[in-house]
Order: C-alpha cells, then structure tokens, then sequence
C-alpha cells in the first residue's frame, strides 16, 4: 500500500480470516490489499446499479402482466 490509508478495526469470522490468511500467502499479497480490492469491486458495482437506475428513472412504468403480454406477443415465452 502505497499511498497513504486509514486504519480500521474489521473482525472476520474464524473461517473467513482462515481463507483470507491462506489467499494472501498465496497470492503474496497483505490481506488490506486483498479486502480493499473486495471492497472497491464491490463499492464500483453499487455505483454502476446507481448509475443504471438513474438513467432509467424517467423509463415508463410497465406491470409485471403488460410486460408477460409483451413478451408472449413478440414469441419470446
């Protein structure tokens, strides 16, 4: 880690420390880098949901029938 970071306090369940120990030894990576990567991937998918629900917000409202009908009316169920 090269740039500067902020300390935290996380606890693990037993088996999910046991797991991050053995990546990490095997990976020849700190566990920090290990959970930061987990976290901004997963931190980067919320933002892209966001992101995607945003953009279609003004979409039309289509019930789950109208939208069943839709797709029984173009043979794709």
């Amino acid at each position: 880690m090269g740039e500067l970071s902020k300390r935290s306090t996380v606890y693990f369940k037993q088996e999910i420390h046991q797991a991050l120990k053995i990546k990490a030894a095997t990976t020849q990576q700190s566990i920090s880098e290990i959970v930061n990567e987990a976290i901004r991937i997963a931190l980067l998918e919320d933002h892209e949901d966001l992101e995607a629900f945003i953009e279609r917000a003004d979409e039309p409202i289509l019930t789950y029938e109208a939208l069943l009908a839709d797709l029984k009316s173009h043979g794709k169920i």
